[in-house]
């Protein structure tokens, strides 16, 4: 079948809830993707954010061969050892104490706000706290991610929501403040707005926050999925700025391309909030995802992963403040590391479709923004070649 036949047939049987580019991968290597015409591409969107060693690592590739010949499903009713491995490293790299494994992202933030929810009502019985979320954020699209989704138009056609979440002005802590009272039991927020436009937290808003929090008993969750894991030249976004969250919730490259989120917690919010029948998944922490997670950490610390991204983020940011400079249509560069924005005058949409025509994949994200997520093994030689294909868009 040709690629055009797939894409007909997937139109047929497959819940047109995406909008999906006319483009039907076939096969991947390194930080390449090709088609099924056999037409190559630069990849800088990495899933979302998802394949942060790039493609065909050979020791991931084997890890979880090995695991199949092994065990891949047990449930939770009993233990298993990639589980325990995988939690082992997952604890030690973000310095939270007790961890549980989700399939996604969405369900991981669910786990937080359940757990926040919980915590506060062991302290006072009372059902009606009340959570602040951020305008703009994007936590996923499950009912309890949704509610504490900042944008309207995502909430619209589902309300009623969960209830009892307010809306905070991200990065104006003043606006945080505003929101806070007796009935506040967490804040919610992206260390890194991904969705909404690539807009890290300021150091002071998020240190004002983390205070408020100490104040007030009140839990700060970090939604770590898109920007954690190296993506911010630290193994956790909020590392670089010195500020513990109380939950954090991790996903996408936790298992680089196998789908496994979590979520973690401190040592006083695990004994102050979930127990037994409280919480559960069939799939969550299974042998074969979780073989996953612990060998992406391995790798992280073999490669050296985040000491890559440190070095190679400075020069893939001067590369993009001089297309900031050289073309009228750019007005800013926002982002951390290998999470990177542009932001156009326009719609960048076109050149989302122009980039692909040139064997190039980027996305957008919030308001006219260009956004860029290349795997963290990406080097100067590919971010000269994304340069080098975007600027002949750009000049078209």
């Amino acid at each position: 079948m040709t690629q055009q036949e797939y894409i007909k047939e997937a139109e047929e049987v497959l819940l047109h809830t995406y909008n999906r580019y006319p483009i039907v991968f076939e096969k991947a290597d390194g930080i390449y993707l090709y088609d099924m015409t056999g037409k190559k591409y630069l990849d800088f969107a990495s899933g979302i954010g998802v394949f942060a060693l790039g493609y065909g690592n050979q020791k991931y590739n084997d890890a979880l061969k090995e695991q199949i010949d092994r065990i891949l499903h047990t449930s939770n009713l009993y233990y298993n050892v990639p589980a325990i491995d995988a939690a082992k490293k997952l604890v030690h790299a973000s310095g939270m104490d007790k961890v549980f494994f989700t399939n996604s992202g969405t369900e991981a933030i669910e786990g937080a706000i359940k757990t926040a929810r919980k915590y506060a009502y062991r302290k006072d019985g009372r059902t009606d706290h009340e959570i602040i979320a951020m305008e703009h954020s994007f936590h996923g699209r499950s009912m309890g991610a949704l509610s504490v989704t900042g944008n309207a138009h995502y909430r619209e056609a589902f309300r009623p929501m969960i209830g009892h979440v307010k809306f905070a002005q991200f990065n104006d802590l003043e606006s945080v403040k505003s929101l806070v009272n007796e009935k506040t039991c967490a804040v919610i927020m992206e260390t890194v707005q991904g969705e909404g436009g690539i807009y890290p937290a300021d150091k002071g808003f998020i240190e004002g926050v983390r205070e408020i929090c100490d104040q007030k008993d009140i839990l700060l969750i970090l939604d770590e999925v898109q920007c954690g894991m190296g993506r911010c030249g630290e193994m956790f976004a909020w590392q670089m700025y010195g500020v513990k969250p109380d939950i954090m919730a991790s996903a996408k490259a936790l298992g680089c391309g196998v789908p496994v989120g979590a979520f973690l917690m401190t040592s006083k919010v695990a004994s102050g909030s979930l127990v037994p029948g409280d919480h559960g998944t069939t799939y969550g922490g299974n042998p074969f995802a979780c073989a996953a997670v612990s060998k992406v950490f391995d790798l992280f610390e073999e490669e050296d992963l985040i000491g890559h991204v440190k070095e190679v983020a400075p020069y893939f940011m001067e590369k993009l403040d001089g297309l900031v400079e050289k073309y009228d249509c750019i007005k800013e560069r926002r982002g951390v590391g290998f999470m990177q924005g542009l932001q156009f005058d326009c719609d960048p949409g076109k050149v989302v479709l122009k980039a692909q025509d040139a064997g190039l994949l980027v996305i957008t994200a919030g308001n006219h923004t260009l956004r860029f997520l290349p795997p963290l093994v990406a080097g100067k030689k590919e971010i000269d070649e994304m340069i080098e294909k975007l600027e002949k868009v750009l000049n078209i």
